[in-house]
């Protein structure tokens, strides 16, 4: 076993699962995504770390614990099309497309989507497919989707992602006020979308997900 691979066991031994994270395809798609690979050079010892990875420009990469619980709560099956919203260099895209149908990926930074597009590729996830483009955007035409995931810390949720989310299908965010935050999972009715806290988690705010500031004289 090599010391990434080692890594990555403990990772799932001492995050994951203490997390209550037990779900069989998440477990071993965590220990089968080589987490290094897909973080800046500079990061690569710091993959498995209990906590975020950063990227550039405040990003970062979901810690390893909230994307699972994350997953978790949404529970994706074979047969889902899941929208992955700010998939930096691709892991989250690549940890979801080993037990889901498809999953398409936006990411802002034109760089790094391209980056992702060919990691995911060398490491066998030809069911992934990531597009460069303004994130409260989405990706609407290829919806409506069975889930999605939004990768970071949102203030708001625009309705142009919710209205990419068929009748029945869930959204897991991580909604900030101020330094705090929660996870939460919404599913889609044909009132709106109905939300519930799942756990306590943090992260920056994505572009395009901070509140509007009301004008006032």
């Amino acid at each position: 076993m090599t010391a990434f691979a080692q890594r990555r066991l403990v990772m799932v031994d001492t995050q994951i699962r203490p997390s209550d994270v037990t779900k069989y395809p998440i477990i071993d798609a965590m220990l089968s995504v080589p987490r290094e690979e897909f973080v800046p050079d500079e990061q690569r010892e710091a993959a498995y770390v209990d906590g975020p990875v950063a990227l550039s420009d405040g990003r970062e990469i979901c810690e390893p614990r909230s994307l699972a619980k994350m997953l978790d709560a949404l529970e994706i099956g074979g047969d889902d099309v899941v929208l992955d919203i700010g998939c930096g260099l691709g892991y989250s895209s690549a940890v979801i497309a080993r037990f889901a149908a498809a999953v398409v990926a936006v990411e802002t930074d034109e760089g790094m989507a391209e980056d992702a597009q060919k990691l995911l590729s060398e490491h066998g996830a030809d069911n992934a497919a990531v597009i460069a483009g303004r994130l409260s955007a989405g990706a609407a035409k290829h919806g409506p989707y069975d889930a999605i995931v939004v990768a970071g810390g949102v203030e708001d949720v625009p309705g142009e992602i919710l209205d990419q989310l068929r009748e029945g299908g869930r959204i897991a965010a991580i909604f900030m006020e101020g330094a705090l935050g929660q996870c939460k999972v919404g599913v889609k009715t044909p009132h709106g979308v109905s939300w519930r806290m799942v756990f306590n988690a943090t992260a920056p705010v994505l572009p395009g997900f901070a509140k509007e500031l009301a004008f006032s004289l």
